[in-house]
Order: C-alpha cells, then sequence, then structure tokens
C-alpha cells in the first residue's frame, strides 16, 4: 500500500497537538520505502522546531541494540547463550551464591535470571563504569529466583554490557559504534551526552496529564552505565533503519540464525498492558496482534518516551520518538490506524477496567510484597482495595510513597488509579501471579515482586 505522507503528516500533528505532546518525530518503513515526519517544538522554551534530523533518548530500546552485540558475539562462536554468566564474568555476583552459579546469558537477555530493575547507582564517567557497576550490584538482591518467572532487569543488561566489553576488549559505547552503527549507516545514533551536542536534541518535558508539559530541570539524569539498557540516542529514522536490517536478516551484522533467535519465545508475560508484551524473546519485546506476530520494544528517559514495532509478514517498521506529554495515548492512537492500514493489525483495546467490573476474593491477595527498593503493601477494606507502593532502603529518596485504588479487570488483573502524576498511564496494571516454585507475587512495571513469607510466633 502506497504510504501518503501528506495524509499522514495532518494527522500525526492532530494527535500530537490533542495530547499534548511537544514535539515528535515519526518514521515509517512500509513497501521498501522509509518515510520520516517529524512535528512540535524540541523545547517549548526555545521554540526550536523537530525535524527528522532531530535526536530523542530511546531510553529501554538500547537493551535491543545490547541484546544485538551479544548476539553477535554468539555468531563469533565467542559466547554460548546457556553458558553461565560467572564462566565468562567471574567478577559477577548476586547475595545468593547458589542463583548465582546458575544464571545464564540466555536468562539475562529474556529477563528471566532474577536480576532486579531499578538499581540506581553512579558509577562514574569514566570507562570502567560498566565494570564499577557489576561489582557493587553484587550485594543487590534478586527479585526472585532464576528461572521462575519474568522480571523486567535493567541490572541484568548492565552485566551483558559489561560481557561485551569483556569479550571485545572495547568499552561497550565503542563496541556498538564499531559493530553497529557504523557498520549500518546509522550517523544519528550516539550514547554520550557529548556526541549529542552535535546535534539538535530533544528536551525532556514533565507535567500533569492533559495539559502541555514544561521542560525538566535536566536533559539527561541517567549515568554513563545505563548506556546497556537506556541510552542510546537516535532519530526516529535511524532507530527505524536499525530494525530494518533485523527485518533483513541482520544485513551483515548478523546471521540469519541470531536474527530468528532474538525474536522466538523465551517467556510468556503475564503482565501483557504494561508494555504490551504477550511474550519475550532475546531482547525482543514480543506481540500477538489477534494472530499477527510482531516485535518491538518501548523506552522511556524521563519525560521522553519511544515505541518502536515491527511486522514482518508485512514489512512495516514504525518507530515513534517524543518528548513528553500524553506520549503513550498519541502512541496508541496513531500505531492502532498505522498498522491497521499498512499490516492488517488489530491492536487490543487500552487497559482499563471494564464498565461492570467484576466481583473478587481479595483476601488471598492482600498482604506485602518486596523486592530490592520496592514494598508493595495491598490492603481491603469497607472502602474497597487499595495499593500501596513504596520505595525503600537505597531508593526511600526516589519518591514518596504511592496510594492508589485497585480496580478489578479480572480475577487477576487489576487498574490502579489515584497514583498522581508518578505514574503516566491513568490506569496502571496490577497484576498477580505466581513463581514456578509455588511463590505469589504481583507485577507492576514488569516488575515481580514476591509476596513475603509471614513470620509466625
Amino acid at each position: 500500500m502506497t504510504f501518503d505522507v501528506t495524509r499522514w503528516q495532518t494527522r500525526f500533528d492532530e494527535l500530537r497537538a490533542a495530547h499534548h505532546v511537544p514535539g515528535a518525530s515519526l518514521a515509517v518503513l512500509s513497501g521498501g520505502e522509509l518515510h520520516e515526519l517529524a512535528g512540535g517544538v524540541l523545547h517549548r522554551g526555545t521554540g526550536v522546531p523537530v525535524t527528522t534530523d532531530s535526536l530523542f533518548l530511546s531510553g529501554s530500546i538500547a537493551k535491543v541494540y545490547t541484546a544485538t552485540l551479544v548476539m553477535q558475539l554468539v555468531d563469533a562462536g565467542l559466547l554460548d547463550l546457556d553458558a553461565t554468566v560467572v564462566s565468562v564474568l567471574p567478577e559477577f555476583a548476586t547475595p545468593d551464591p547458589a542463583a548465582t552459579a546458575t544464571i545464564t546469558i540466555r536468562q539475562l537477555l529474556s529477563h528471566t535470571g532474577g536480576l532486579t530493575c531499578d538499581f540506581t547507582f553512579d558509577s562514574g564517567r569514566g570507562d570502567d563504569c560498566l565494570a564499577t557497576y557489576v561489582k557493587a550490584a553484587g550485594q543487590v538482591a534478586l527479585d526472585c529466583p532464576p528461572g521462575t518467572a519474568i522480571s523486567y532487569s535493567s541490572l541484568g543488561y548492565v552485566v551483558l554490557g559489561r560481557i561485551v566489553e569483556v569479550l571485545t576488549g572495547q568499552t561497550w559505547d565503542q563496541a556498538l559504534k564499531d559493530r553497529l552503527l557504523t557498520p549500518l549507516g546509522l550517523g544519528r545514533s550516539v550514547t554520550l551526552p557529548e556526541e549529542a551536542l552535535r546535534f539538535q536534541v530533544a528536551m525532556s518535558h514533565l507535567g500533569d496529564p492533559g495539559r502541555d508539559p514544561d521542560p525538566a530541570p535536566a536533559w539527561d539524569l541517567m549515568p554513563r552505565s545505563a548506556g546497556p539498557y537506556g541510552r542510546v540516542i537516535v532519530s526516529a529514522g535511524d532507530l527505524a533503519r536499525f530494525a530494518q536490517a533485523h527485518l533483513d536478516g541482520g544485513r551483515g551484522v548478523l546471521s540469519a540464525g541470531a536474527v530468528a533467535a532474538m525474536r522466538r519465545r523465551e517467556v510468556d508475560s503475564p503482565d501483557k498492558w504494561t508494555v504490551s508484551a504477550d511474550g519475550w524473546g532475546l531482547g525482543w519485546t514480543l506481540y500477538d496482534w489477534n494472530g499477527v506476530f510482531g516485535y518491538g520494544h518501548d523506552g522511556a528517559a524521563i519525560g521522553q518516551y519511544a515505541y518502536l514495532r515491527v511486522v514482518p509478514h508485512a514489512g512495516v517498521v514504525v518507530a515513534l520518538m517524543t518528548n513528553g506529554g500524553g506520549a503513550r495515548r498519541l502512541y496508541a492512537e496513531l500505531f492502532r490506524e498505522l498498522l491497521d492500514e499498512l499490516a492488517g493489525v488489530r491492536m487490543p483495546d487500552p487497559f482499563g477496567p471494564a464498565a461492570e467490573p467484576p466481583v473478587v476474593d481479595m483476601a488471598r491477595l492482600v498482604g506485602d510484597y518486596r523486592r530490592e527498593g520496592v514494598v508493595v503493601t495491598v490492603a481491603q477494606d469497607d472502602d474497597g482495595a487499595r495499593i500501596r507502593y513504596a520505595f525503600v532502603d537505597g531508593m526511600k529518596d526516589f519518591s514518596p510513597p504511592l496510594e492508589m485504588d485497585l480496580v478489578p479487570v479480572s480475577e487477576t488483573v487489576f487498574a490502579a488509579t489515584g497514583g498522581g502524576s508518578s505514574f503516566s498511564e491513568e490506569h496502571v496494571p496490577v497484576v498477580f501471579s505466581t513463581l514456578t516454585d509455588g511463590t505469589d507475587c504481583v507485577y507492576i512495571g514488569m516488575r515481580a515482586t514476591p509476596k513475603s513469607v509471614p513470620i509466625s510466633g
């Protein structure tokens, strides 16, 4: 189908304005041709317009770049997906020696190694930042035993980035540049802020839903060690070209076998709403759109939000970069229309409670759930069910506790409301599940938080 650039530019501008997104860039691959659109401003204070050459923070989409580097090492025979991490990186550790000895490369790639996500540690700007981070992370408790569940893990991707460094003899930043960005001709993709200053770069914006947000106090608050999980600074066009290389069988940077392995389902996702995940491959989020297969990833970087979707049967790639406001709603409406027209995809309805929520027995769900840095308390009284999400220990100053009402969607899925601007969604998915070892847990933000066992007597 021919892509009507003028019509889609108009629709893009309408939706961006309606959802108070200051600026955005869109790239669409369809019919073998890449189309790039842009609208709005990079910074509401300066009024500089977004162009198709503008760079944005891609957030967690960086994980797919790191996964691709890891798979290059597999292709080269330097790494085995089922090798234990300690066999490649002897300094790797967790507080559980038995678990440490079993965690594999495959588990880190698929978020099933049990490592946590929100370990905030600034290991400096030096070339040793990943090594220093991995050493410090050795004291961080696991979310759950390895192999018992999926639990989204940024920490695991720093470990993978460090493995890339050890096996290539390069920093992660340099390895990415030499082994992916340069061979693919991605000239508007960088990893360091000082490199980004060569280009026009989007400023993050923050604010309450339903109104124009204001520029954030700082452009990027992440340390250099966040690179492997959270910082590739990229144009929408370059992001789409990176995905196109995967779509085209690896295009000289990855074997067809490695490409196929990355999109093969490793684990199902109990939480199918936070990042629209039906399952996970090796790096890629996997989607099942009413029988149509797709893959991609979401990214967030304190006020900037990115979305990447690939529909392989149709040869379609859609990449959206934004700098704040109601980015999730812009994504949902725009991608629903684009993917329907270009690939015959029917995306699921937006998450939220039913008009008549079911009655659920909360007795088995109430209690405390805990993972590193977070305590989740589920309670019920005469006014209904509530959830309290509190940061503790090393993360206690990250945010005040969040108090939300719980509205049932099903027996195990709830919509949390009333969290304020700390969550970007009107309805936050809260999903109760069970680990394969029988432990109850709750998912918020794709993180598995096990239920605490009461101490008797």
